[in-house]
Parts: C-alpha cells; sequence; structure tokens
C-alpha cells in the first residue's frame, strides 16, 4: 500500500470519505448547563475541522437521566435538536461528515445532577471517581440499580436520541459502551452484580447493547449506526478487566458482525496491561481476526502508527483526539510534516472561546 494510505478516500457505508483520519468525540464542556444546548460555538469548533474525514462529536446525553458532568450538549429536547442543526450545517457546508455520539454516564454521575436522586446503573457500585458538578468536583456515590423498566426505558431513550440526531441532520451516529459508563458497566464483572436477564452470563451482561441495536433496526438505517468499545480498559472509572473479559469482547464483536454497522470503534489500552492475561494487548490485531466490518481504531497515534496499523490491516480509520483539538488542520499538518501546536491542557473543559476555537491553522 501507499505511504499515504492515511490520506486516501474511504467509502463507509455510502459515505464517501476525504480520508482515513477520524476525530476522535472528546467532551470540552463549552454548552452551558442550563439547557445543555451546542451554540454557535460548537458549530465554529467543529466546522474547523471538517477536513477530518469523519468527525464523531462530543458525548452528548440521550436523557436526563444520562447526565454524569455539568455544560456537556444534550440530544433529547427540541432546543438540543436545533442547536446541533448549527453544528451538521456548519461541518456539511465544508464537506464533511459528522456522527453524533450517544451517551449515557450510568453510575458515573452524582446526586447534584439528578435533583438530589441516586444516578442510575446497572447495580449500586459506587465507580469511586470525581464527579464534575456546577460546584465542582465531588465524589461519587451509590448509585441506584436500574429496574426492568429503567433499563427498558433507557433502551427506548437510546433510539429516541438516535432519532434525534438524525433530524438534526447528522450523517449517523456511536452508540457509547466505553470508558466505564452505562453500557460498559453493564458488561464488566465488578460493576454488574444482576441476577437477571442482565446479569451473570456473558450474553446477559451485553444485552443491551442488542436490545439497543434491535430496537435502532427497527427506527433508523442502521448501516449508519457505530458502536465505541474499549476491551482492555482496567482500573480506570471502577472498570476491572477479569476472566471473561476477553470472552465478553469476543461474543460482542462477532455477534456485531450479524446487523451491518458503519463501524466499531475500538480503544487500546489505557493502561500498561502487559502482565494482565485477562487482558487483550493488541486490540485492533485481536478483533479484527473476529469483527468483519470497519474498524476504527484510538489511543495515542501518530502519523507514522496510523499509517502503519492501516498498512498492516488491522484498521481501516484512525481517530486523534488531543491532536484534533489543538489542530484544526491536521490532516493538511500530517500532510507536510509540520509542526504540531501544543494543547493547553488548562483549558480542556473551560469556558469560551480560548483553547477552543483560538488553536492557528498553518493559513493563520
Amino acid at each position: 500500500m501507499s505511504k499515504e494510505i492515511l490520506f486516501s478516500s474511504y467509502e463507509l457505508n455510502g459515505f464517501e470519505l476525504n480520508n482515513r483520519m477520524v476525530m476522535a468525540p472528546m467532551t470540552r464542556s463549552r454548552s452551558a448547563n442550563e439547557g445543555k444546548l451546542a451554540t454557535d460555538l460548537t458549530a465554529r469548533y467543529y466546522q474547523q475541522r471538517a477536513t477530518a474525514g469523519l468527525i464523531i462529536t462530543e458525548g452528548t446525553y440521550v436523557s436526563e437521566e444520562g447526565i454524569g458532568v455539568v455544560n456537556v450538549p444534550g440530544i433529547y429536547t427540541a432546543a438540543q435538536i436545533e442547536g446541533w442543526k448549527l453544528s451538521t450545517a456548519a461541518v456539511h457546508k465544508e464537506g464533511g461528515v459528522i456522527f453524533a455520539q450517544l451517551w449515557h454516564t450510568g453510575a458515573y454521575s452524582h446526586p447534584d445532577l439528578h435533583e438530589g436522586k441516586k444516578p442510575l446503573a446497572p447495580s449500586n457500585v459506587n465507580p469511586a471517581q470525581q464527579v464534575f458538578t456546577a460546584e465542582g468536583f465531588k465524589p461519587s456515590e451509590e448509585p441506584q440499580a436500574m429496574t426492568a423498566e429503567d433499563i427498558k426505558r433507557t433502551v427506548n431513550d437510546f433510539k429516541q436520541s438516535a432519532l434525534n440526531a438524525f433530524q438534526a441532520d447528522f450523517d449517523g451516529v456511536e452508540l457509547h459502551g466505553a470508558n466505564g459508563y452505562l453500557l460498559q458497566q453493564f458488561f464488566s464483572k465488578n460493576s454488574n452484580l444482576r441476577n437477571d436477564e442482565y446479569g451473570g452470563s456473558v450474553e446477559n451482561r451485553a444485552r443491551i447493547l442488542f436490545d439497543i441495536l434491535d430496537e435502532l433496526k427497527q427506527t433508523v438505517d442502521i448501516n449508519k449506526v457505530g458502536v465505541r468499545l474499549n476491551p482492555s480498559l482496567n482500573g480506570i472509572m471502577g472498570i476491572l478487566v477479569d476472566d471473561e473479559t476477553i470472552t465478553l469482547y469476543n461474543y460482542i464483536m462477532n455477534k456485531l458482525n450479524d446487523y451491518g454497522l458503519a463501524y466499531v470503534h475500538l480503544i487500546e489500552p489505557f493502561t500498561d496491561v502487559s502482565d494482565n492475561e485477562n487482558a487483550v494487548q493488541e486490540v485492533a490485531k485481536h478483533f479484527r481476526k473476529i469483527y468483519n466490518g470497519t474498524i476504527i481504531i484510538n489511543r495515542g497515534f501518530n502519523k507514522e502508527t496510523a499509517t502503519k496499523v492501516i498498512e498492516d490491516g488491522d484498521a481501516d480509520l484512525v481517530s486523534f483526539g488531543v491532536p484534533f483539538l489543538a489542530n484544526p488542520d491536521l490532516v493538511a499538518r500530517f500532510k507536510t510534516d509540520a509542526l504540531l501546536n501544543t494543547p493547553d491542557q488548562d483549558t480542556f473543559y473551560t469556558p469560551g472561546e480560548k483553547g477552543y476555537t483560538d488553536y492557528p491553522t498553518l493559513n493563520n
């Protein structure tokens, strides 16, 4: 393959992506907590980065119950749909493709964000995290174990938020099943202590994902739905790999072959799991042998390593987070081997334009 494979076009279930570089979803906390709206500023941020082959937005809440951080947009009200239309129009104006990431944080939340009520989760297991509330960071508390009715309602919330995303003119949606949030809390034995049809066996712990996908199949174009998974997450957000982790993700990936999804978005290990026999060491390489569709891979890639993982055939697309955050024109910089801007970590989650829409491009 050509060394320019990273910049070659890619056909994604009817979408012609201009290159193989994906802007990864990143929470930026620029939406006012009142109304939880994506704004003109949000639109400018994504428009600046529309040369990415595909943009996946920051996680956007599927319901009030899904909230786990302040100043993050939702996609469950009419006003939120209208707010997101600003971003989709801006990206489409530049010829870009944009998917919305649908998010429910589960146990990673705080009663302050739910009018004093406990957040909902698979089981009453405290993830022991610091949660960003309107009054600053507070320690998470024990959540409320979901009833069967809660689960049914949440599945419907994902379905409705997908419908809302297409109404907002998104090209597709991504289900956030990674990084220790609600869906991964169901997958993990240490956060899912249920003894009903959603707990115990591998099949039961994965059930909620397929319940959502089965609902989506009936209501939207499933070819425009992606799923994000983090199979080797360990020691973060209260999630631990265990003796069934590999079996569980092998099962999920095999079953996803039946759905004709847009893609599966995988994450290489966050932490060193080299001495952990229960963890997948090389995520893309492992799951390429199982999954037949498009694979996006993420985690610390640069131009050279991204090119290699595609040339090796282990992934089709590579997503970049912080590099796109600090370099709106990352594609052009990679093409010309230009220096990259240094990200300002102090402004990752602060209000306003600074550290958001004011990073320089090669042309200014």
